[in-house]
């Protein structure tokens, strides 16, 4: 994969993909700007180069129309205050005054335009329609640089086609990222452990076969584990299920015996009468649940046992949360996770998405795991072995 290292970027005009899909709150206040800081060496690195760049970024999902709570104003505002430095906002989405635009700035700036999925072209599934959007870039852009790790696993106009379109580059972060996760599929320190939480199960199968070969230790929690439970024939009451997938958890159990994997299940659980922060609650085994109560967490000696196999470990990988962790009553198994991970001596990665929040939701501190993605989606795809199409246009490979 070409680095930056490898583009002769001094004095030139760069289109930068970033990842600024940031969360606001209902005033359009951002919340939480891990990927905007996320973005910044690679900025600076251009900006040491003396490159004019120019960032092309996405904000929600506002499906090819233009909404104006999703524009990127507020992430100029506060790239600017991360910069120490002024960022031009362009609204315009005309292609000849974002030509003009970026031809008149000079060296050593920073542009952002708005928001790439405005344009129901950024995420056409046809190619020749994301291709003529990217093709409106190519015309001023002499190099494309893609730092969005978090939608590399996507084909979009701006990940993909600009690419390809015109010499390009992984940026810092991109780099980084696709790193360590082949660093965890190839060579990880042992004993290495993967912990894996989340809503649903069946989200996740393709990250348990692929990584069922290659770890020591598979934790199991959240919404997913009253699954596995199923497969064990053991009741769940109203806890979240997926019935479907109940073959599929039982082949992975008995090919992570047949490894020698250790595949641990909670054993208690935080349950309660509805899903409310003002529930009833209490503390039941795993063969105890309530027909008529729901798992909501991961309980007490779950957390311990959970906590002494990380604390043993040499690699500690965590993707999605133990519990509900939004709701203080049911956010103690992933606050135990994070801070088990934090104390540990450890190579410790937060695959990004939920767990990456609740990290910081719960006033965990960041500097005490090795790398927290930005990427929740292209961090599982990765790990499930999948050909990413953003890293592969990276690569040469169509």
């Amino acid at each position: 994969m070409r680095s930056l290292s490898d583009l002769p970027l001094g004095n030139s005009t760069v289109a930068l993909r970033c990842d600024f899909n940031v969360p606001l709150d209902s005033r359009g206040v951002i919340t939480d700007d891990l990927r905007i800081r996320a973005a910044l060496p690679t900025i600076e690195y251009l900006l040491a180069q003396s490159a004019k760049v120019v960032i092309l970024s996405h904000l929600g999902r506002p499906k090819g129309q233009t909404v104006d709570a999703l524009s990127l104003a507020p992430v100029a505002k506060r790239l600017a205050e991360l910069l120490n430095r002024p960022v031009n906002f362009l609204a315009s989405r005309d292609p000849a005054e974002v030509s003009r635009a970026v031809s008149e700035a000079p060296a050593n700036s920073v542009t952002l335009l708005e928001n790439v999925r405005f344009d129901p072209r950024e995420t056409s599934k046809d190619p020749s329609e994301r291709e003529a959007l990217a093709r409106e870039w190519a015309q001023w852009a002499e190099f494309f640089v893609s730092d969005g790790f978090g939608v590399v696993h996507r084909s979009q106009a701006s990940v993909t086609e600009i690419a390809a379109l015109v010499p390009s580059a992984a940026g810092l972060l991109v780099e980084r990222e696709s790193g360590v996760f082949a660093a965890i599929l190839d060579a990880p320190a042992r004993p290495s452990t993967v912990i894996l939480g989340g809503s649903k199960v069946g989200d996740k199968l393709g990250v348990i076969e692929s990584l069922l070969p290659r770890v020591d230790n598979l934790l199991i929690g959240g919404g997913m584990a009253y699954t596995f439970l199923l497969a064990q024939g053991k009741e769940v009451g109203q806890s979240l299920q997926q019935p479907d997938f109940v073959e599929d958890v039982r082949a992975f159990m008995a090919q992570a015996t047949e490894l020698g994997v250790r595949l641990l299940l909670p054993v208690d659980f935080v349950v309660a009468d509805s899903f409310d922060a003002k529930a009833k609650t209490q503390i039941v085994s795993a063969d105890s649940i309530p027909a008529d109560w729901m798992g909501l967490d991961i309980g007490p000696l779950t957390r311990q046992e959970y906590a002494d196999v990380i604390a043993q470990s040499a690699t500690v990988v965590w993707n999605g949360p133990m519990g509900v962790f939004e709701m203080e009553p049911f956010a103690g198994g992933t606050l135990a996770i994070a801070q088990a991970m934090a104390e540990s001596g450890a190579y410790t990665v937060i695959g990004g998405g939920d767990s990456a929040a609740a990290v910081r939701v719960l006033e965990v501190d960041e500097t005490k795991f090795d790398h927290i993605s930005t990427g929740g989606g292209a961090s599982l795809e990765f790990l499930e072995g999948k050909s990413l199409p953003g890293l592969a246009v990276l690569k040469g490979q169509k």
